[in-house]
């Protein structure tokens, strides 16, 4: 995500926002949600459009995400995804490099009614060995896909707009 804002087009801008402290979700309190989902819901329904970048653990995405994904969504009549353009990035320890992931984000960015950015593919494999010890990527091939994800990112977001 630091390289993301490092390599923004003209005139954009990116706030990153962390997900620690989103609670497991709970449906017995999703009409009166913890502070730091409203907050959450609050930031996507700011944001013209969401960048996801996740890891990929037992063949899908973190459990903080999808948590994080159903709170922001729910109640049924209240999805603060909906209709935001999306795009993701991903890296893994493997050299699958988190597509798994990005396969399973996809199906749920369906039923969120998400328009996202199919290409590039960003697929960071192996990443420990292409991040110095400050956690700057290194690799120039990663830091191109990057950077077009988030120029076709820009566009999805205007044509998403213009036709509204």
């Amino acid at each position: 995500m630091r390289t993301a804002a490092e390599l923004l087009p003209p005139n954009t801008t990116m706030e990153i926002f962390e997900l620690d402290g989103i609670p497991p979700f709970n449906q017995d309190e999703e009409n009166s949600p913890p502070p730091r989902v409203v907050e959450l819901k609050r930031k996507i329904r700011e944001a013209d459009g969401i960048l996801f970048a996740t890891p990929e653990y037992n063949y899908s995405i973190p459990g903080v995400l999808k948590n994080a994904i159903d709170w922001a969504s729910r109640p049924y009549a209240d999805n603060a995804w909906y209709g935001k353009p999306a795009a993701i990035m991903s890296a893994s320890i493997g050299m699958i490099g988190g597509a798994r992931a990005q396969y399973h984000l996809r199906q749920v960015f369906v039923f969120l009614n998400m328009p996202s950015v199919m290409q590039p593919e960003v697929i960071v494999t192996f990443a420990p060995q292409k991040f110095d010890s400050e956690l700057r990527l290194l690799d120039n091939d990663a830091k191109k896909f990057i950077s077009q994800l988030l120029q076709n990112l820009v566009k999805l977001i205007e044509t998403t707009k213009s036709s509204k």
